[in-house]
């Protein structure tokens, strides 16, 4: 059994797109997708620098187009399941069939935009917690009044809150843990992002939505969703709430998932996958040089 991911914001990296858009019919594609949504995608895929692609409006909508670009690029394909990271679950829903792609884009830049705007009352961001114990880690990160935002298993919780409760975490780390802080521009999946889950309601109405085509694993839970109007219930919700990844991978192995490929950007959920999941072969796709073994693990690890 092979399962579909799609990474969270903070995957990106200056250029990453560039060769991706040299595949036939990629320029092309995102060209329509950039007009449809007024976001000059190739622009900030290929020639835009890191503080750039920081924008939440950006790099949102740029992370989802990547997805489905390199997805597309697979061919036909039948996961066992697919999930996402953060706003990969928009990623995956168009894997799923829920939304078709113009669908999705046009979701993730109103998402973004929202996010983006909600972040800039308050400054706030996000720091990557290594190590220690994780029962002790989360109420190490309650004390200081940070929210445990993405509880990605592996050994890593991702603290988000404002400026200077991160920098009361940097200062006193959990025992025997590491803080990193993240490129990211807001406190992400906490209540600093309630005003954007409104827009997102009225947004998430004028949707047509399919009930999902594979299994969709919801990183709220780890639970596989069954209908696409619960789908898009847990995305608009999502945006002010923990992501669980490790319940994912959790889940992912419980349904005796065999392979585990990572679409554009790729790296980050198979680097949590080889430390969680052992056995479990992995993949990422980071550029379409790692076409060939996608579709050859597709071809082994699916029906």
């Amino acid at each position: 059994m092979l399962v579909l991911v799609a990474p969270g914001q903070g995957a990106q990296t200056p250029g990453f797109l560039t060769p991706w858009l040299e595949l036939p019919g990629a320029t092309d594609r995102i060209a329509a997708w950039s007009d449809a949504i007024e976001l000059d995608l190739a622009h900030y895929g290929t020639k835009a620098d890191a503080d750039e692609i920081r924008d939440t409006a950006v790099a949102q909508p740029l992370l989802v187009a990547a997805g489905l670009l390199s997805a597309a690029a697979l061919g036909d394909l039948r996961p066992g399941a697919v999930a996402g990271h953060s706003v990969g679950e928009i990623t995956a829903a168009a894997f799923a069939g829920v939304l078709d792609d113009a669908a999705a884009l046009g979701f993730v830049r109103t998402r973004g935009l929202a996010m983006a705007e909600a972040a800039a009352v308050t400054e706030t961001g996000m720091s990557a917690v290594l190590g220690g114990d994780p029962e002790q880690v989360v109420a190490h990160l309650e004390g200081l009044g940070l929210t445990a935002a993405n509880v990605n298993g592996a050994g890593q919780i991702v603290a988000a809150g404002t400026v200077g409760q991160l920098a009361a975490l940097a200062e006193n780390k959990p025992e025997k843990a590491r803080v990193i802080a993240l490129k990211v521009a807001g406190a992400f999946h906490t209540h600093h992002m309630a005003p954007a889950v409104a827009t997102l309601q009225e947004a998430a109405a004028k949707l047509t939505v399919a009930d999902p085509s594979v299994p969709y694993v919801s990183n709220k839970d780890g639970h596989t969703v069954a209908t696409g109007d619960e789908v898009i219930a847990r995305l608009v919700g999502q945006v002010a709430n923990p992501v669980r990844w490790d319940l994912c991978m959790e889940t992912f192995k419980e349904q005796g998932v065999t392979a585990l490929v990572e679409v554009c950007p790729g790296g980050t959920l198979t680097g949590l996958a080889k430390r969680a999941l052992p056995g479990v072969q992995t993949l990422a796709l980071k550029t379409p040089d790692d076409l060939d073994a996608a579709r050859t693990l597709l071809a082994e690890h699916t029906s």
